[in-house]
């Protein structure tokens, strides 16, 4: 059985900086892709961004991109999002996921992947 345990989450206000951590358990990391995605309240889960296996591909929704910076280390079993000037829209609980995979390619769905965290959230005040 996978786990994920996010944290990192808090109270920022806007122009600030956070970074959200992963931790995985329980099966090899290095052979899972790993992605980010955020609920908002009212709002469906969207995609944030994700990462290869390797840590070789990165991917990112435009909203957040030249933001936001997804990177992993395969040896403490843990992915990062470091989030910096962040705005009140950026306001969400943020979701860690896994799909086990190799290659470069990530899941293109949030159905595609098989393993999420209990969530952070993240609040950005204006």
């Amino acid at each position: 059985q996978v786990q994920l345990v996010e944290s990192g989450g808090g109270l920022v206000q806007a122009g600030g900086s956070l970074r959200l951590s992963c931790v995985v358990s329980g099966r090899t990391f290095s052979r899972y892709a790993m992605g980010w995605f955020r609920q908002a309240p009212g709002k469906e889960r969207e995609f944030v961004a994700a990462i290869s296996w390797s840590g070789g591909s990165t991917y990112y929704a435009d909203s957040v991109k030249g933001r936001f910076t997804i990177s992993r280390d395969n040896a403490k079993n843990t992915v990062y999002l470091q989030m910096n000037s962040l705005k009140s829209e950026d306001t969400a609980v943020y979701y860690c996921t896994a799909d086990y995979r190799l290659g470069e390619t990530v899941p293109g769905t949030a159905a595609q992947y098989d393993y999420w965290g209990q969530g952070t959230q993240v609040t950005v005040s204006s």
